[in-house]
Order: structure tokens, then C-alpha cells, then sequence
């Protein structure tokens, strides 16, 4: 049984050498799928682990939610099957953009389950399985109101109508996705709900996966057979209200230079900040390259040696620059960190002032932050 342990000794890593750092709790993502099976009324819980895990890692990522009793995952396409199937060889794992022309034997080969939404793929798969002389499995996706991947209401209506067009299919997930889930209240949960319950009806005998992390929190009637989680596992909010989930990202990046400027001098790109009196200023070693957001120059804030400093003009491909002004003199010199996202300041409060969410934040972490990972002192389970 493979041992998985990552901190900086065995990922040979050294901090004095990183300019941005990026902090991965294993075990708040482990623990936040615990939380997930305990509040979904028996359902099981599979992993989202697409984008490279959100943008974390996809073999750590996996390999914890292994540990914690996760069997199943989901991922976008054949090459992220393909990668989780060598980290992980014995899971089940389903690919969401569904059967790519052609490429039936990646998936045969890799045991790739697709996520079938069309009548031309359902056909497509038959032949494989035919050809195979076996049955193959794969999900059923139909669409209830994301009018994006999934049957449609014609085409749903021909397969629970006619046996025949799924013949040779092992039909192992019935499957459909929330639109609004991270909106409580909006009428379209209730209206999903509704026409995907006659759907899971239909295949009765099949187990059935509707809520996303958000849609978990909307009750049990939600859950069926199968959560699928990513943002939740990843200690994102997925609605209004105090959070559910643990945090599990910290990004911190360094202090580069700190100068006092007097009044009238211009910080960045376009000058468009000015100092309106004497300010202290710190360059920090992170900007829109390692994809912190060009709108946070307006509202965006640090935590840096204790306090809060907001941002001073515009940010940068590879810097940007805080007004340190209101952080007690001495209180941060260069060499030190600054949090850019963590326990002060959170994932969703970033994803909030930059006018976008977190599942962008998160996918758009450059390559260039070192990833540390703590925790996840557990033993992969064998297959």
C-alpha cells in the first residue's frame, strides 16, 4: 500500500527560495468531504477533481480524497482520466465533456467512464460495446435547465421510452446538474428537482447523482445516490451565510521592496493612484501572471504583519504594491510574507472584490507559486 506524505522535507522543498507560496491543507479537504457524506442523508460523495484538482494538484488532491474513503471522481476530459487513473488505478472515474469522436479507445483503455448527453454518443458506445462483446459502462446526463451538455426532453422521453437504444450500455449513474444551487432560494432548484425526479424513476435501479457542494446544502432531497463535490472540498462557499467548510487554500507572497513616498507620487501602470499625503509603500512578488485579478486594484486587500493594507494602483504582470501606510512602522520588512488568500482573507471575500467567484480564483493560480502540502498523513487504500 503506497504511503502518501507531502511537507517540505519530502517534496524537497525550501521556502527561503519561493517568492509565492501556495498552501494546500490535505486535511481540511479531507475533512470536508467527511462533513459532505454526513449531511446528505446516506448518499456517497465523489471527488470534482477537474482543472488539476481546481487548480491544487491533481494526484495529492485525489490521493487524499482516496484515503478518506472516496471511490469515485469526475473529471472534464481523457487526458485528466488518463492522469488520475495512473495516480489512481483502481477508481471509477467518470469524464463530464461525455464520448469525444473517436476516442472510444482512451477510454476502453484507461477504464474511462463517459458521461453520455447525446443519442449519437449513447450510439457511438453501443457499437464499442458490441464490438467488445461486453457490456460498458457509462453515465446518463440529461439536461434540466443548464441547457449546456445532457439529453434534452425529446431525447430523454426516447430513452425511457426505448429500452432497445441503451442495449449493451451498463448504465452505472443516472446524472443531471443544478444550474442555481449556490442561490437557495432561486425557483430553479425546485423546478430541476421536479423533472429530474420522474428521470431517476425511470431508472429506478440505477443510482442517481444530482447536487453539486452547493446543492448538497440545499437538503437530503437533493443528494439521491451521489454528491458530486469540488468547490466545497476545497473549503469554497457555495451560497449566502457562514461557510460549511474548512479552508484549505493559503496563498502568501513576498515583501520585495518597502519605500516612503512623499505627497503627489504615483504608484504603477497609468498613475492611477496618488499619494494624498506621506505613504509608505511595499512591492509584493505576485501579479495578474500568477493570475491575482487586475480588478482587485480597486478594492483588493492583504493581511501583511498583522494588519490590513490595500492595494496601491494597478497590479502588474509579476508585482503588486499595498499601501502599508496604516501597518504599525517595523511591523513588516522585506523577506516577509503577505497573505493574499487564507483565514484574513478569504477565498470568497477575494473572489467577491474582484467581481468574479472562486472556482476562477482558484483555477487561475499560476504555475509559478511554489504548492506546499501539509497533512494527509494516510495510507491510499488498495484496490
Amino acid at each position: 500500500m503506497p504511503e502518501f506524505f507531502r511537507d517540505e522535507a519530502a517534496a524537497g522543498f525550501d521556502p527561503a527560495s519561493a517568492s509565492t507560496i501556495l498552501t494546500v491543507d490535505l486535511d481540511a479537504i479531507a475533512a470536508n468531504y467527511r462533513h459532505l457524506r454526513s449531511i446528505g442523508g446516506g448518499a456517497d460523495v465523489a471527488g470534482v477533481v477537474k482543472a488539476d484538482a481546481y487548480g491544487l494538484g491533481l494526484a495529492p488532491v485525489a490521493e487524499t480524497l482516496a484515503c478518506a474513503g472516496c471511490t469515485t471522481f469526475f473529471v472534464t476530459d481523457t487526458d485528466e482520466g488518463i492522469a488520475l487513473r495512473v495516480a489512481l488505478p483502481g477508481a471509477t472515474i467518470y469524464v463530464t465533456n461525455g464520448l469525444t469522436p473517436g476516442a472510444a479507445a482512451l477510454y476502453r483503455g484507461h477504464g474511462l467512464r463517459p458521461c453520455l448527453g447525446s443519442l449519437a454518443e449513447v450510439e457511438e458506445w453501443r457499437k464499442v460495446a458490441s464490438h467488445a462483446g461486453m457490456a460498458l459502462p457509462a453515465a446518463l446526463h440529461f439536461d434540466t435547465g443548464m441547457s449546456r451538455l445532457g439529453f434534452d426532453e425529446v431525447e430523454a422521453a426516447r430513452l425511457t421510452a426505448e429500452p432497445a437504444l441503451i442495449a449493451g450500455i451498463d448504465v452505472t449513474l443516472v446524472m443531471s446538474h443544478l444550474a442555481c444551487s449556490d442561490e437557495p432560494e432561486h425557483p430553479l432548484n425546485a423546478i430541476q428537482l421536479a423533472r429530474f425526479k420522474p428521470i431517476r424513476d425511470a431508472f429506478a435501479s440505477r443510482p442517481a447523482s444530482f447536487a453539486n457542494s452547493g446543492g448538497a446544502l440545499l437538503g437530503p432531497d437533493y443528494c439521491f445516490d451521489l454528491i458530486r463535490s469540488g468547490y466545497g472540498l476545497y473549503g469554497g462557499t457555495s451560497g449566502p451565510g457562514p461557510s460549511p467548510f474548512r479552508p484549505a487554500v493559503r496563498l502568501e507572497t513576498r515583501v520585495l521592496q518597502i519605500r516612503d513616498v512623499p505627497p503627489g507620487i504615483t504608484a504603477g501602470y497609468g498613475a492611477t493612484w496618488e499619494a494624498r499625503g506621506p505613504r509608505r509603500l511595499a512591492t509584493l512578488a505576485t501579479g495578474y501572471a500568477d493570475g491575482y485579478f487586475r480588478s482587485l486594484a480597486a478594492s483588493g486587500r492583504v493581511y501583511v504583519g498583522g494588519h490590513y493594507a490595500p492595494l496601491a494602483g494597478r497590479v502588474s504582470m509579476d508585482l503588486l504594491t499595498v499601501d502599508l501606510t496604516g501597518v504599525p512602522e517595523g511591523a513588516v520588512k522585506r523577506g516577509d510574507f503577505a497573505e493574499l488568500i487564507g483565514p484574513h482573507v478569504t477565498l470568497d471575500e477575494v473572489a467577491d472584490r474582484a467581481g468574479t467567484i472562486g472556482y476562477e480564483v482558484l483555477t487561475r493560480l499560476g504555475d509559478r507559486a511554489k504548492r506546499l502540502y501539509t497533512g494527509g498523513h494516510l495510507t491510499v487504500p488498495e484496490s
